[in-house]
């Protein structure tokens, strides 16, 4: 999920078919919706642009972050990015295939 004009749609989108691929889920397709308001913002649990759910859940979550309309920055030993580093997201890919595998 983006907000309009998200300088960091494109490599939101490169880093999940990226993650998606090494995982073994070259099939697997996604979409990506523009969220418009505060109040649509609230009712998905929006955090931020680009937000990614997998399975319905933001892998990314953290308690403290309230919905809002803005850009989303994400942060790992090497410091923050407009995008989750690929290691995490491939991780809460794998996460979320086995526990769906029954």
């Amino acid at each position: 999920m983006v907000v309009e004009g998200c300088p960091n749609k494109g490599p939101a989108a490169v880093v999940l078919r990226r993650a998606l691929d090494e995982v073994g889920l070259a099939t697997v397709r996604f979409t990506t919706r523009v969220v418009t308001s505060q109040a649509e913002a609230e009712q998905l649990g929006f955090l931020g642009s680009p937000s990614f759910l997998i399975d319905g859940r933001d892998p990314f979550a953290e308690p403290h972050h309230r919905p809002a309309m803005a850009c989303r920055l994400y942060r790992d030993d090497a410091g923050t990015s407009g995008v989750p580093p690929i290691r995490r997201l491939r991780q809460a890919l794998k996460q979320a295939v086995d526990t769906a595998a029954p």
